[in-house]
């Protein structure tokens, strides 16, 4: 068979990628030693973009406004490719995400590009994201224009799957809360109005309708306040609530209903509800088929082999879904153990594993190709933003 071009540069890239295994490996693990946690992972960005800065990129710290965000670029113009690092831990669980991995690999891609290809074929923007796991640190600076200029954005995700996308939904949390009239339960108990029952039914109510809803669609709720003192009805009481459906229509949709629900329990209880927002909204993830399958095939050549998501299985939600709704992007999921679930300490151990330093660097190559596709391939480019915009019609 004769060698391509592309040939000839995806094996220059995955040598590259070789070449810093051991120097990737020593990122990952000394992120996994000292995780940090959401809009404070001071240690970890300036690792990382002191990496890439010692390597000739333009770095850029504390854009959006984020102290623990930065942009670090290489090349020049368009055509131009992002590469998201994550590298927020879990509080009392640590790297229990495999963030330490997302963001090694980022790093070993970026370096193994500006290492191989000509600054002519375009830029090559590795970005430091904080606070995906619940701060929305992508959100932010999607909001703020970082992903403005570019053609595709890049990243993978280890798992306990092998998948060439990621079945990710919306998510957003709201707080309610009920507003009643403070009373002695027995000394004067007809002038209380009882702000915790008002949260506890609009509990029952919700339960109700949880059980109709569509697949992927759920509401999981806290108190996070409920009184001061058996002898006194709650004047106040709140909670809070988690959202999540397989598509942001979807769920603006449910929150709709949650309002409803809680305006109609206001009413019926003779309490006054207040609903807000208390997070920012994760949007449902948008994955760029063309620029997936081609991670895929790089990665089989690495002897890992990706599949199709299972039919009904949902993993979450992440900020990556607000940055594919503007472009392109990819998020698979590599495994590195085999049973049990993320957010857990087993998955905390696995991202310090053997598995997990092959998986390391073979991401890092496969992301680096599909990467130097986008910059050198315009038809393939082409294809990308096609099927997005055809997505979002």
């Amino acid at each position: 068979m004769t060698r391509t071009f592309e040939d000839d540069v995806h094996a220059e890239l995955r040598a590259a990628v070789a070449a810093r295994a051991d120097a990737l490996w020593q990122v990952a693990v000394g992120l996994h030693g000292d995780p940090e946690y959401a809009f404070a992972e001071h240690r970890a960005a300036a690792r990382l973009s002191g990496e890439l800065e010692k390597a000739g990129f333009v770095v850029e710290r504390g854009v959006a406004d984020l102290p623990t965000a930065f942009t670090a670029r290489s090349g020049r113009g368009r055509p131009a490719v992002a590469l998201p690092l994550e590298y927020d831990a879990l509080p009392g669980l640590g790297h229990a995400c495999g963030h330490n991995l997302i963001a090694a690999a980022g790093l070993g891609a970026a370096l193994a590009l500006r290492a191989v290809l000509d600054e002519s074929a375009g830029s090559v923007l590795a970005v430091g994201t904080p606070a995906e796991e619940g701060g929305g640190g992508k959100v932010l600076e999607a909001e703020a224009g970082v992903f403005d200029d570019v053609d595709a954005a890049l990243m993978f995700h280890p798992g306990v799957y092998n998948w060439t996308r990621a079945p990710l939904t919306a998510q957003v949390q709201y707080r309610v809360a009920f507003h009643g009239r403070a009373a002695h339960p027995t000394g004067n108990p007809t002038e209380g109005i009882d702000a915790l029952a008002a949260l506890i039914e609009l509990f029952n109510v919700l339960s109700a309708l949880g059980r109709r809803l569509p697949e992927a669609s759920h509401i999981q709720g806290i108190i996070t306040e409920g009184g001061t003192a058996t002898n006194i009805v709650p004047e106040y009481a709140q909670g809070l609530f988690g959202l999540r459906a397989a598509t942001t229509a979807a769920l603006d949709d449910l929150v709709g209903q949650v309002r409803a629900a809680a305006n109609g329990v206001a009413l019926a209880t003779g309490t006054k509800a207040e609903v807000e927002r208390a997070t920012l909204r994760y949007d449902h993830f948008r994955d760029s088929t063309a620029l997936s399958e081609r991670f895929a095939d790089h990665l089989s050549r690495e002897g890992i082999e990706l599949t199709r998501p299972a039919p009904g299985v949902y993993l979450g939600s992440s900020d990556i879904g607000n940055v594919s709704t503007r472009v392109p992007a990819i998020h698979p999921f590599v495994a590195i153990m085999d049973d049990g679930s993320d957010h857990t300490p087993e998955f905390a151990s696995a991202a310090a594993s053997p598995r997990a330093r092959a998986v390391l660097v073979a991401a890092a190559g496969a992301l680096a190709c599909t990467a130097a596709d986008v910059l050198l391939n315009a038809g393939l480019r082409d294809e990308a933003w096609a099927h997005h915009r055809a997505a979002a019609s």
